[in-house]
């Protein structure tokens, strides 16, 4: 009999606002059903993988979420099916670390379904996060969709209802890299992502260590700068997808950002250090901070994220960016 979860989420939650709050969203095996309100995909778990949709039941007195599997989940994978979801939906975000948020910046405290914006979605698992934080970088957003649609294709393994999931450290280990030059379509990233595979496999990457309070954010960001494929951008996304916010990710896309709504002028390594500036006070919460004007600016062109389909996404990204 298939397994049904009950999850306990904070007070302030909303999953269609929460789960629709950044770009990873919309990379497989991750799906969102705007008509329905529903997050679906696979998990990769102790016996192998099963398929979740998961919804939310309530909003008050307290807010519940519902998450039925394809399977029926050992009492051990109950756990890390509760683990796993909870760190996609970052339910361990609490009212107050938001409120905290809020008190800095408060343009968000009334934003998008009551409680305001806070949380960032994120995947399951930190391997997935720096694998598709790698496949996001120096290309356009529709080879980014493309390279984790054809990972999770040619790489995962199916549930019991046939969809795929995402490749596990384990497998990625072992898969040679002409395989994902020519079937996923990762080009220069193939070794790369297959060093990161083995390091993660091995244990070398630790996600108790970088999301331990007694490490420091500059000693995470150092170490995740010695990363396969990881440089100055990459390294302060996955800060905040560890749920460290001091960092900002500069790329091109911020370049754009700083003119469009900032206001900024003159060359581009000017603007990113103007950018830095500009987003200093916001201490801790600085990406949070920068992060929800670029997703206002996007909603602002192409609706509310929580309408966004994927099929759609690909080129209505490339065209808002070009406007």
């Amino acid at each position: 009999m298939p397994t049904i979860l009950n999850i306990a989420a904070p007070k302030d939650f909303r999953l269609a606002r929460d789960y629709c709050s950044y770009g990873y969203f919309l990379l497989e095996p991750n799906h969102w059903e705007p008509d329905t309100q529903t997050v679906s995909r696979v998990l990769n778990l102790e016996s192998g993988p099963a398929h979740f949709e998961i919804v939310q039941t309530a909003i008050r007195p307290e807010p519940k979420l519902r998450a039925r599997f394809d399977r029926s989940l050992t009492r051990p994978e109950q756990g890390e099916a509760r683990r796993k979801i909870g760190r996609m939906l970052s339910l361990d975000v609490t009212h107050e670390q938001i409120k905290a948020f809020h008190k800095v910046d408060p343009r968000w405290t009334r934003a998008a379904g009551g409680g305001g914006r806070g949380r960032l979605s994120r995947s399951p698992t930190l391997f997935e996060d720096i694998v598709k934080t790698v496949t996001s970088c120096n290309v356009a957003w529709p080879s980014t969709i493309n390279m984790n649609r054809r990972l999770c294709d040619v790489l995962g393994a199916r549930s019991p209802s046939g969809k795929p999931a995402f490749p596990t450290p384990a497998k990625l280990a072992r898969t040679r890299a002409g395989t994902l030059r020519a079937r996923c379509r990762v080009g220069y990233r193939d070794q790369r992502l297959i060093d990161l595979a083995k390091m993660y496999h091995k244990g070398e990457i630790s996600e108790a260590w970088l999301t331990d309070p007694k490490t420091t954010d500059d000693e995470a960001f150092k170490f995740l700068l010695t990363l396969p494929g990881v440089g100055p951008y990459a390294a302060g996304n996955i800060m905040q997808l560890l749920g460290r916010f001091s960092r900002l990710a500069l790329d091109s896309e911020s370049v754009r950002h700083g003119k469009t709504v900032l206001g900024l002028t003159g060359k581009d390594a000017a603007i990113l250090k103007r950018m830095t500036a500009h987003y200093e006070p916001f201490g801790e919460h600085k990406f949070r901070s920068y992060w929800f004007e670029i997703w206002a600016w996007y909603e602002a062109r192409q609706g509310h994220a929580t309408t966004w389909e994927k099929k759609k996404t690909a080129t209505a990204f490339t065209a808002a960016k070009l406007k």
